[in-house]
């Protein structure tokens, strides 16, 4: 059985991706991390081990902080420039 310590890490843990995956600006991205956080944590949920679930733990500590590091703009992005040719019809 989990310890009350570590259902209250949990749930801590689980609102805190909520909120930070509520600040992309993409609908797109938003859905998508909302949808993978609830799934992982509800495929979770049967998990008794306490070092299974310090694992499960520290992955999504590391995850809430990617997700705060692509909500704040602070990540290298690969730029890719749209090249639109004057006979294709696409320009104005």
């Amino acid at each position: 059985m989990a310890s009350a310590a570590h259902k209250m890490k949990v749930l801590s843990l689980y609102k805190q991706m909520l909120r930070a995956s509520q600040n992309f600006d993409a609908y797109n991205y938003r859905m998508y991390a909302l949808r993978r956080i609830r799934d992982a944590f509800r495929d979770n949920k049967a998990l008794t081990d306490g070092a299974s679930i310090e694992n499960e733990l520290s992955y999504a500590k590391k995850n809430l902080e990617i997700i705060k590091r692509q909500v704040s703009g602070n990540f290298p992005v690969c730029v890719v420039r749209l090249i639109v040719l004057p006979g294709l019809g696409l320009a104005r």
